[in-house]
């Protein structure tokens, strides 16, 4: 089952947060490391009144796949630093880990642009190929 893209804000006085639940990769480092903001048993799942805008900006830049995010409301969005290169992680038992700006192109010719980190399947079991959707902790996958 793919997951369709969808991107849901939250935003508080000075914060956009975004979260793209297609890029999740479900690594739990969210919640449990800000369970204040990011409450997994509770919707809205995202308080942005759980804490300082400045910690919930470094919770978001722990975010292993990008599927959270944020920016300051004074500050555009598309002033994002471009990265000189793109590295590529492979996880222990997960997925291939892109860090950069990439694009895509699938297999049916859609391109598609991606930005901060990208997770892809290394385990074959994703509902969200080519993405990662965390479904290698669920099969066992040792890799």
């Amino acid at each position: 089952m793919k997951i369709k893209p969808t991107k849901k804000t939250y935003e508080s006085d000075e914060l956009v947060v975004e979260w793209q639940p297609s890029l999740c990769t479900h690594s739990e480092k969210c919640w449990r490391g800000l369970p204040e903001v990011f409450r997994k048993d509770e919707r809205p799942w995202v308080n942005t009144d759980g804490a300082a805008d400045k910690r919930i900006m470094q919770q978001l830049e722990a975010c292993p796949s990008g599927a959270l995010s944020g920016y300051w409301k004074n500050q555009k969005q598309e002033n994002k630093s471009e990265a000189s290169t793109t590295q590529v992680e492979v996880s222990k038992n997960g997925p291939l880990m892109v860090k950069g700006s990439i694009e895509i192109k699938h297999s049916n010719g859609e391109m598609e642009s991606k930005e901060k980190v990208t997770a892809f399947c290394r385990c074959g079991a994703s509902g969200n190929k080519p993405f990662c959707d965390g479904s290698h902790s669920k099969i066992g996958f040792e890799g």
